[in-house]
């Protein structure tokens, strides 16, 4: 879901002229998201928007959600986290995350975004999220998530016989795969949780 975005850009316009003029308005800041309606995140100074999702990768964000907040009633410490909810983190170059489901261990925000990033992130494929230019922007968020404190992040991917790509902040460049029959985890992040692959097929 991450990659389907589109950007903001707001341009000022020559009185005269009714044209945009060359010159750009000042840079989005965290502000101007929380007026933002939709999933969106902070990146490059600009508002980029987050595309609906299909039921498939929607349902399986979902399954993860239910799982990771049944665990957090379990051991009572930490946020489950579902979708379209906001992480503000301070990168030279991105401001927010939004992530399809997450695990957070920072202080209650309150009705404010979860300050900082979650330790645990999943971003789950939508139907767009394939090709050369998807897997570029995917690989160059997670980096953006490690930078930001993230200690793993879920690839989901549906489609694939590898369904659950789990990369670690500790060893970025091999993910360890999980597959139909098997049960995915998400260690160190989310200490003795497990969950079926199967289920995120429902």
């Amino acid at each position: 879901m991450a990659t389907k975005t589109t950007a903001v850009h707001a341009r000022r316009h020559n009185p005269r002229t009714g044209r945009p003029s060359r010159k750009t308005c000042p840079e989005a800041t965290i502000e101007d998201l929380y007026r933002v309606p939709g999933k969106a995140e902070l990146v490059d100074g600009k508002i980029l928007h987050m595309a609906p999702t299909g039921r498939m990768p929607g349902s399986a964000g979902d399954e993860i959600f239910v799982s990771l907040r049944s665990y957090v009633r379990r051991i009572g410490r930490g946020y489950a986290v579902g979708d379209n909810k906001a992480f503000r983190v301070n990168l030279p170059h991105r401001k927010s995350f939004s992530p399809d489901a997450a695990y957070y261990v920072g202080p209650d925000p309150g009705m404010k975004f979860f300050a900082g990033a979650p330790v645990f992130a999943v971003e789950v494929r939508s139907e767009g999220d394939y090709g050369a230019r998807a897997e570029r922007a995917m690989a160059k968020k997670r980096v953006d998530y490690f930078a930001a404190g993230t200690l793993v992040v879920w690839d989901v991917d549906l489609l694939s016989n590898e369904v659950v790509r789990v990369y670690r902040a500790s060893d970025p460049g091999h993910p360890t795969i999980y597959r139909r029959g098997e049960s995915a985890e998400a260690e160190p992040a989310v200490p003795g949780w497990t969950m079926a692959v199967d289920s995120l097929f429902v």
